[in-house]
């Protein structure tokens, strides 16, 4: 028996044939291409969008090329790109959408800060780009009003478009999505609502793909608050280079290197330059030309994350001429106090967060200017005043005296021991509150006004002061925040029915601080209205960790939500320890309040005092 395999060759009609090339044509697959490729095939430029439109050349500008190819390559789940205005940041945007709606169909999300500029991504980018590139200009169907498509949804064959904003947790909870793009990051909101990080809502939606995408833009603000800034640095942090046009040398463009000494002389002057190997300085279009060269160097390869940084020196879409301008304009804003424009210049042009300066004091100055005081209380001392903080094992105190011109010495730090649950450290406190402290020809001065914070152990504090009100002994409450006056008449809103002041800890912050800069500026100046003496006396308990708690926090700017907002901060996140800070603070809030006249007395004459801006009564 013949076993071998027959061959059978069956004629078809020619009508068959075609319909049977037809069919094998639709399940032939793709040819393989990259994102770059599909975008230098298919992707056409709508005028609305582009100074040159037309069809889309990756080359125009090359360092587009590794970020497209990275967010298209199925085995990286993540790509960061922190980046400058002006390198075509939406037009890659608008490649990754055309690309996993044609080539790779998927459900993708795109999440911009707010739904208004969601909505005009949609009408201004995605309409013009769906009507003029072919393959994609049928794959959404707008006329037909059962399609379910709208300007924040586009549905296709094989996926949708869904456009969200960072303010909507409804729309960061619907449907699952493999591909995420989130664009403008830390223009988004801490938290969705009440709902949590928008980011982190979203991403939640991919979590039954294996193949998940996400995609992270932003041009940065605020360092230290910067959400991009954070992404990127968890990633492989690659940067732009390109090779010097003299000596070969890969170096990013980096603001440093630019020299427009002789363009501020006359605007016909080159900008030039500087290669950092050799020395040489080429003109713009000398080192641009070497862009198809350029390629992006990993500082940090082992991530998993890809990450990519560009400034506008780099860009095919911005000249230098007018990066030069705006640094020429913002300096000038500088020099007379306005910051704002410099740190916009520095987000958008150079693609790097703006650190906030921060006001702070050097404690290591304050150190070395301590002083040997002649007795507990040196001869300057006017009136003694003193502020406590409530901890759970132990009080913290500190006694300051004041003269004229609120000139300040401090006088005594103190830790008393003790349960501050149990009556015993509290008789504690009180003999110390009634002690007195001397001077060098044996005048005694005794505590005049203080102020104890409620912050911890309340109940404890307002039985102690309510009975010792005629003393000056005040319950105090910290409040921070901008514009809240430093202090005001107290209230009796409690169940112990003590006056109970609220002190603004920010504008007192602002006041030491100044007092404190005043006394370490010139070191020709020793004393004075407002300045500070410490004593080097080791028994007054003014060591290095004083001066370090003292210290320990800054004045920054923040922008949240488009609001700038000035707050004090802690300098080193490791170090939190400012009580002696606070104990100024309250001390000089218990100045103000006591309110005397701070005038040398005459002889025999005793100092003059008046309880706060207002007179005060237990009657308040």
């Amino acid at each position: 028996m013949d076993n071998r395999k027959r061959l059978w060759v069956v004629e078809l009609e020619p009508q068959t044939e075609a319909m049977f090339a037809r069919c094998i044509a639709k399940l032939r697959p793709p040819p393989a291409l990259t994102l770059s490729q599909w975008s230098d095939t298919y992707r056409m430029l709508s005028p609305e969008t582009s100074a040159a439109p037309g069809h889309w050349h990756t080359d125009n500008a090359p360092y587009q090329r590794e970020i497209m190819d990275a967010i298209g390559n199925p085995h990286v789940r993540r790509v960061v790109v922190m980046t400058a205005a002006q390198i075509g940041k939406t037009a890659m945007l608008m490649n990754v959408l055309g690309y996993y709606m044609h080539y790779y169909p998927a459900p993708v999300m795109v999440i911009e800060p707010t739904i208004e500029m969601g909505q005009t991504l949609s009408k201004d980018n995605i309409t013009p780009m769906l009507r003029d590139t072919p393959v994609l200009r049928g794959l959404v169907d707008m006329k037909n009003r059962k399609s379910g498509n709208t300007i924040l949804k586009k549905n296709f064959p094989g996926g949708h478009v869904t456009i969200v904003g960072a303010n909507s947790p409804v729309g960061l909870r619907m449907r699952p999505i493999k591909v995420l793009l989130a664009d403008e990051v830390d223009g988004y909101p801490e938290s969705a609502g009440t709902d949590g990080d928008p980011l982190l809502l979203a991403e939640k939606r991919q979590t039954t793909f294996w193949d998940r995408k996400t995609v992270i833009v932003s041009t940065p603000t605020i360092k230290g608050h910067s959400k991009i800034e954070k992404e990127f640095m968890e990633s492989t942090r690659e940067e732009w280079t390109v090779p010097c046009p003299g000596c070969g040398h890969y170096q990013p463009l980096a603001w440093s290197g630019i020299h427009f000494e002789a363009y501020r002389e006359g605007p016909a002057e080159p900008i030039l330059y500087q290669c950092e190997r050799c020395g040489e300085r080429f003109r713009e279009y000398e080192w641009k030309a070497q862009g198809k060269r350029g390629r992006f160097r990993a500082d940090n390869p082992a991530a998993e994350t890809r990450g990519f940084h560009l400034n506008t020196l780099a860009s095919s879409f911005c000249g230098w001429r007018d990066v030069v301008d705006k640094f020429i304009s913002a300096s000038e804003q500088l020099a007379v106090g306005n910051i704002e424009e410099m740190k916009a210049w520095t987000n958008t042009e150079l693609g790097e967060t703006w650190e906030e300066p921060g006001e702070h004091i050097d404690g290591d100055e304050l150190v070395r200017r301590r002083e040997l005081y002649e007795a507990e209380v040196p001869d300057g001392v006017l009136v003694l005043t003193a502020a406590v903080d409530v901890q759970k094992d132990r009080f913290e105190i500190e006694v300051v005296g004041w003269g004229v011109g609120k000139e300040s010495w401090g006088i005594r730090y103190q830790k008393i021991y003790g349960d501050t649950k149990e009556e015993k450290v509290w008789q504690d406190l009180d003999a110390f509150l009634l002690a007195s402290f001397h001077k060098k020809d044996g005048t005694a001065l005794r505590i005049a006004a203080c102020c104890i914070d409620s912050g911890y152990r309340s109940v404890q504090v307002y039985r102690f002061t309510v009975d010792r009100f005629d003393r000056r002994v005040f319950a105090i409450k910290g409040k921070g925040g901008q514009g809240i006056p430093y202090f005001k008449n107290p209230t009796t809103d409690n169940r112990v029915k003590t006056p109970l002041f609220t002190i603004g800890v920010d504008e007192g912050k602002d006041i030491l601080y100044q007092r404190l800069q005043h006394t370490v500026r010139d070191p020709n100046i020793t004393s004075g209205p407002n300045y500070c003496h410490f004593p080097l006396n080791p028994e007054a308990g003014y060591d290095e960790t004083y001066f370090r708690g003292l210290t320990c926090e800054m004045k920054i700017t923040r922008f949240r939500r488009g609001k700038m907002i000035v707050a004090w901060d802690f300098r080193d996140k490791n170090y939190r320890r400012n009580e002696p800070l606070d104990l100024r603070n309250y001390a000089t809030a218990a100045l103000e309040i006591y309110n005397p006249t701070l005038q040398k007395p005459e002889a025999g004459m005793a100092v003059k005092h008046r309880t706060g801006r207002r007179q005060l009564s237990r009657g308040i």
